[in-house]
């Protein structure tokens, strides 16, 4: 017994040593154990980090310069988003606003458009009913007053003659025409359309009033 264990080798060659060690690394415990890239990454951070407070002065005014171009790269990217992301979030919000009970995706520039070109050919109801959508859509691209999801006209033009007390009697007197040839079917008229166009321009000529209305005022 003790001759054969003798002439076992005790030190394997180069080749043996490497089967052994190829063998052993095949084992799934040591695959498990390997660094994901995400630990790579993390370490590269780190090790950049570690960088700014251990190189020379050269060293670290590169890392500083670095620093400053991701910093820089991170304003810009902020900048964009706010300049790009913004009006995109208002057109979507827009596309599904609900404008005296119906669904009404179009900008006021463009019920203005519209109300125009029905004008034109002579077709009043629906241009006194798009030019009053208009102006209640150009008062909600202002901030100024936003009609709520099933507000009726009559409502918008209390909350507009409160935040533009001069044109109140005018608001109340718009909302009358629009419910007039919209519910009940009257025929519009071109004195109509052009009361409506007047009042649209007077507002978008105007500043709202920042107090509310006192009873009484």
């Amino acid at each position: 017994m003790i001759s054969r264990l003798a002439a076992l080798p005790l030190i394997p060659d180069a080749d043996e040593a490497r089967s052994l060690a190829e063998q052993e690394l095949a084992d799934p415990v040591y695959r498990a154990a390997e660094p994901t890239w995400f630990d790579r990454a993390a370490q590269a951070v780190l090790d950049f980090v570690v960088s700014l407070f251990s190189g020379d002065i050269t060293a670290g005014a590169g890392a500083a310069l670095a620093v400053g171009a991701i910093v820089l790269v991170g304003a810009l990217l902020v900048v964009a988003l706010v300049i790009w992301g913004r009006p995109r979030r208002a057109v979507r919000s827009r596309a599904s606003a609900d404008l005296f009970g119906e669904p009404e995706g179009r900008s006021a520039g463009e019920l203005r458009r519209a109300a125009a070109s029905a004008a034109s050919a002579r077709q009043w109801e629906e241009a006194m009913v798009l030019r009053l959508r208009a102006i209640a859509r150009a008062l909600a691209e202002r901030v100024v007053v936003e009609p709520a999801p099933g507000a009726t006209v009559h409502a918008f033009a209390r909350e507009a003659g409160a935040v533009f007390p001069a044109e109140a009697t005018a608001l109340a007197e718009a909302a009358d025409l629009f419910d007039d040839v919209r519910y009940l079917r009257r025929p519009g008229t071109p004195a109509g359309y052009a009361s409506l166009t007047a009042l649209d321009e007077r507002l978008a000529a105007a500043r709202p009033r920042t107090t509310p209305v006192e009873a009484g005022a």
